[in-house]
């Protein structure tokens, strides 16, 4: 990994820092974060629903957390290095270690096989379906999407939203085989909803950047109003989704339910107000806002509802 030419007017003690905020940009950290939290509700979910003292299975939630966090890592770092040309041209990614040359190809590649090693022998010590479910979830995220459908089609958003559908399956396959538990299917299926109107808010947001880069996203390709029209589906979508959460817990059930609603008002008055960038940043903002309340909702009361 080749540094840029530093200042000597900078001071040794920023120079750590420097390899840190690197680090962290190649390996999409953000993204690391918000994956290990749909990855420890899915964990936390099947403590609960299984009866399994959450501290009881320590050794494989540490194992999960590192391994998700190395997987995640590493398809940040093989997608970064794919998009070299893409991210150039774009503002928010133009600056990437992987556009600048600090990160060359071959440090990346290298570093990037290895840490997915890693992560995905740390989960399979949690259990090897996790290691299925991480291996799968980076295959996704590389090939399928990254270098096949994200510069071909407008269906790259669907077929990413599976690979960001992993993380809840990795946790709850690190507690319990048992995948096919309504419980995972429901997190398994509010991930990929989700991502959707999420992600579309995005797409809305940066959509000169993506047109400049030739990305076919569904308001570049398509439109605005079908970016719209087809958010409000999913949108829907995500509200039907509230009724596969009343087993586990009903005021779960309920508070997406209301979330996505309010989610779904907001879009139709947003979009009517003919303001299309404000629209779009508040439709990514309550995005955040509605995946953090049901995801901490259902981490606190896993754990801690056995704890009363």
């Amino acid at each position: 990994m080749a540094m840029p030419n530093q200042s000597n007017a900078i001071s040794i003690e920023r120079f750590p820092a420097s390899v840190t905020k690197v680090l962290f940009e190649t390996i999409k950290i953000g993204i690391i974060k918000s994956n290990l939290i749909a990855m420890i509700a899915g964990l936390s979910m099947a403590t609960f629903v299984h009866h399994i003292p959450f501290f009881d299975k320590i050794g494989n939630i540490l194992l999960a957390l590192i391994g998700s966090s190395l997987v995640i890592g590493a398809a940040g770092i093989f997608n970064n290095l794919y998009d070299r040309d893409i991210d150039s041209v774009m503002k928010r990614t133009k600056n990437r270690p992987t556009v600048s040359g600090i990160i060359d190809v071959w440090s990346g590649l290298i570093m990037g096989i290895w840490i997915a090693v890693g992560g995905l022998v740390a989960l399979f010590m949690a259990s090897p379906l996790s290691a299925i479910f991480g291996f799968l979830g980076l295959f996704l995220y590389v090939v399928p999407y990254t270098m096949w459908t994200k510069r071909r089609t407008v269906y790259n958003t669907e077929v990413g939203s599976l690979s960001g559908a992993m993380p809840p399956l990795i946790g709850w396959a690190a507690i319990s085989p048992d995948v096919l538990h309504p419980g995972a299917i429901a997190l398994f299926l509010l991930m990929v909803i989700w991502q959707m109107p999420h992600f579309y808010a995005i797409a809305i947001r940066r959509m000169e950047e993506y047109r400049a880069a030739n990305i076919p996203m569904l308001p570049v390709a398509k439109g605005i109003r079908r970016t719209y029209l087809q958010m409000n589906v999913y949108l829907v979508a995500l509200f039907l989704c509230s009724g596969l959460f009343w087993s586990f817990n009903p005021y779960i059930a309920v508070a997406n339910a209301l979330l996505s609603l309010g989610w779904l008002i907001l879009s139709i008055n947003g979009y009517r107000k003919k303001q299309e960038d404000k629209w779009a940043r508040s439709m990514f903002i309550f995005s955040l806002n509605h995946i953090t309340v049901i995801l901490l909702m259902i981490v606190c009361y896993s754990i801690g509802a056995p704890l009363l």
